[in-house]
């Protein structure tokens, strides 16, 4: 897999892997030149923040080198591996479903910000302009897919059995009287499928660098009220046994500072709410 490392300070020295995978708030200073603390994230939005955030630590002398991944699933395995000492791009939903279908034990920190996912089409200007049959792609991992699904509920797609929520499947789909066809794709390529389809539910992250905006070119979007109690909102993630390291809370401050919460709302017009 394709990934880009950014390092703000002198070259990091080369350190053991497995050293560093076990109990690393025993290891050398985090956050210096000779041990920058490493960062995954995902490319787009994420990664953008994150920049910010290392800039912003860096006048305090604290350096972080950041890798970016192309998927949701190797910044959680590079975590475990230890090639990365924390990583800054999923929610709760789906931090729960990784540790319990692959054993992580890996625990929050902070939190980050709120990407909303809404639904756009470049074919249709309203949802009750889909025709029968209309295909909408939702993103194929557990929680997005049943987030994707929510919102499309609620915005009269169709309906989900009571009680939906984003553990719903297209299994839960009760009632569909235009037919429509759910099309299950990875996150990261549905804004770049989206003239292959009706519609499609993309979350903030990946919207906002294909040119998409929630608030000007959807069908349906979610509110970025609320960030701070939004299940949705993206955490700093670090193993258990970092829980309680100085780096950790270093690196979950770096996005309340009032700089970050600035340029987010500059930068992303409401797409991106900071979360911290």
């Amino acid at each position: 897999m394709l990934r880009r490392s950014l390092l703000l300070a002198a070259p990091a020295l080369v350190l053991a892997r497995g050293a560093l995978a076990q109990g690393s708030n025993t290891a050398a200073a985090f956050g210096t030149a000779a041990r920058p603390l490493r960062v995954g994230v995902t490319s787009g939005v994420h990664a953008q923040v994150l920049e910010q955030v290392r800039d912003l630590l860096a006048k305090d002398g604290f350096v972080v080198r950041i890798t970016e991944f192309a998927d949701f699933i190797q910044p959680n395995v590079a975590l475990q591996g230890g090639e990365i000492d924390a990583n800054v791009y999923q929610h709760q939903p789906f931090l729960d479903a990784q540790k319990q279908q692959r054993g992580y034990d890996f625990v929050p920190v902070g939190k980050t910000v709120l990407t909303a996912m809404a639904v756009f089409s470049r074919k249709h200007k309203a949802v009750a302009d889909l025709p029968n049959g209309a295909t909408i792609a939702i993103p194929n991992d557990p929680t997005n897919g049943g987030r994707a699904l929510v919102l499309l509920a609620e915005a009269g797609f169709f309906k989900l059995r009571a009680g939906a929520d984003f553990r719903a499947t297209v299994a839960d789909i009760t009632e569909n009287p235009k037919r429509f066809r759910i099309r299950e794709l990875d996150a990261a390529s549905i804004a770049r499928a989206i003239d292959d389809v009706d519609a499609a539910a993309i979350t903030g992250n990946y919207a906002v660098p294909a040119g998409l905006q929630p608030g000007r070119d959807s069908l349906a979007a979610e509110s970025a009220e609320g960030a701070r109690t939004n299940p949705y909102t993206c955490l700093a993630v670090v193993r258990r046994a970092d829980a309680g390291a100085p780096w950790a809370a270093k690196l979950a401050s770096g996005y309340a500072d009032p700089a970050v919460r600035t340029f987010v709302e500059e930068k992303f017009g409401g797409a991106v709410v900071v979360g911290a």
